[in-house]
């Protein structure tokens, strides 16, 4: 089949790299001119097969309040005069109970521990390099309370089956030597030792130029202007550079996917969320993490990747914006430096990106009720954790194959 991908994100790419494979003719189209110059360009560089939770949680609400308190706060809301944006909000909400959140996570684990293995899979197949480490994530704790509220999290992992320890002060600082400098500031933590690191730009940028021998085309450059159907089936995307004839199509579009598709008259509840990341050189490495180091306090990711560091976090509420926040850069810089100050903060590249966020926590991954179009999309702060299982399921939905797991409540069927 012809099938055009929209969106050359990490999303998008993979799904283009697992269809080529499938023996489809495909082609991507995206704004930028090259890949992963949005959302994937600079994130926090988390694999998080095991560290993969919904926002959407029991005490949310309550502790959302108080995060908006604080100086370097986790949360950001610049309410607007907006219905998506109330809507979404809303949604989330009805999503912060015990029972959707067990639901919403036992969906997640399940889409990373596939990616897990796919991942594994295209870096056998490619030989690809992308500053990849293997040694886990650790989730830190700063105070008793923290160490105490993780049992949700245990609880879930071990359901279903992924690998965990819970970690005292000793066994934090064994994960992460250099944690030895700071040892009165933490109290223990939760290894999920499968998961893995990687500058998701590199990886993107390798697998698109193995997509392209694969015969994939790229239209880079090109903007996107709408979808046709004919007899509620879609025959092809119109863009700034022409029209693009398809038998299926593959909606990647992160964010914008809601906007896009709205005229289709499909209402996906994607907002986007957005994130700041600082990627700093080091300068002493027995003071900077040997993976990846979730900051439970401020909800900051401290990842190592190669001869950097790369900090990523906080969500803010604000729309279609993407400006630059000196405040958000603090809280960054705040984070890093109390843990790790072997870097070079004043050399920092400062960045932010626009997170896909469902009110759930899940992707939407499926076909819609117009034949022939697909979504990949709403993959929030996991999109390279879960890129590589998220396009082989695309794959086998667009070539009329049974998926290897579960689907069925992946598609945007699920919210009615």
């Amino acid at each position: 089949m012809k099938v055009i991908v929209l969106g050359a994100g990490v999303i998008g790419v993979t799904s283009a790299y697992q269809l080529a494979k499938a023996g489809h003719d495909v082609t991507v189209v995206d704004r930028q001119e090259g890949p992963a110059l949005e959302t994937s360009f600079a994130n926090a560089g988390e694999v998080s097969f095991g560290y993969c939770s919904p926002w959407a949680a029991p005490g949310i609400p309550s502790k959302a309040l108080k995060w908006l308190l604080m100086q370097h706060t986790p949360l950001i809301l610049r309410p607007k005069l907006d219905r998506a944006m109330l809507t979404w909000m809303l949604q989330m909400l009805r999503n912060c109970t015990a029972e959707r959140y067990a639901i919403n996570k036992s969906r997640m684990l399940r889409l990373a521990d596939y990616s897990r293995t796919s991942l594994a899979d295209v870096r056998a197949e490619t030989g690809i390099g992308y500053d990849e480490r293997m040694q886990g994530t650790l989730q830190l704790f700063r105070t008793q309370q923290q160490l105490d509220a993780s049992a949700k999290d245990v609880k879930a992992l071990a359901a279903d089956g992924v690998p965990y320890d819970v970690l005292d002060r000793d066994g934090c600082i064994r994960a992460e030597p250099a944690l030895q400098h700071v040892r009165e500031k933490i109290v223990g933590g939760l290894l999920t030792p499968k998961d893995e690191t990687g500058d998701c730009f590199k990886f993107t940028n390798e697998l698109a130029a193995r997509a392209a021998e694969l015969g994939v085309r790229f239209a880079y450059g090109t903007n996107i202007k709408g979808l046709s159907e004919e007899g509620g089936r879609v025959s092809g995307v119109a863009t700034d550079r022409g029209w693009l004839s398809a038998d299926a199509v593959v909606v990647a579009l992160g964010s914008h996917s809601s906007l896009f598709l709205k005229p289709l008259g499909i209402k996906l509840p994607v907002y986007p969320v957005k994130g700041y990341s600082l990627t700093i050189p080091i300068t002493d490495p027995s003071r900077a993490p040997e993976s990846t180091v979730m900051d439970e306090t401020y909800k900051i990711a401290i990842t190592r990747l190669g001869d950097r560091i790369r900090v990523g976090g906080m969500a803010e509420i604000s729309g279609y914006t993407n400006d630059l926040c000196s405040a958000r850069r603090r809280t960054l810089e705040h984070s890093v430096s109390d843990l790790f100050p072997g870097c070079d903060l004043p050399k920092a590249s400062f960045w932010s990106g626009l997170r896909p966020m469902t009110p759930d926590g899940t992707p939407v991954i499926g076909p819609t009720k117009v034949a022939g179009l697909f979504l990949n999309t709403g993959h929030g702060t996991l999109g390279w954790t879960m890129s590589c299982g998220s396009a082989r399921l695309i794959s086998d939905l667009v070539s009329g194959r049974k998926p290897e797991i579960d689907a069925a409540d992946l598609a945007i069927a699920r919210y009615g």
